[in-house]
């Protein structure tokens, strides 16, 4: 006489998948600020940025960093 045991891994499964998709959803939230930031700083003459203490090389690193 055989046995054997069924484990049900839907649960975590499912979890681990969800959490993947919710870190996706997230990182393009994120993609989408570093963005909106790197838009705005380029649109500032170089005047404006100094007073921000940037000059234009710089708005990548800050869009990015949040500064």
């Amino acid at each position: 006489m055989s046995t054997f045991s069924l484990t049900h891994r839907t649960a975590p499964d499912f979890t681990r998948f969800f959490e993947g998709v919710v870190a996706f959803f997230e990182a393009i939230g994120e993609g989408r600020r570093i963005a909106q930031r790197y838009e705005n700083l380029a649109r500032l003459s170089d005047t404006a940025l100094a007073a921000r203490g940037l000059t234009r090389q710089e708005i990548a690193r800050v869009a990015v960093n949040g500064r």
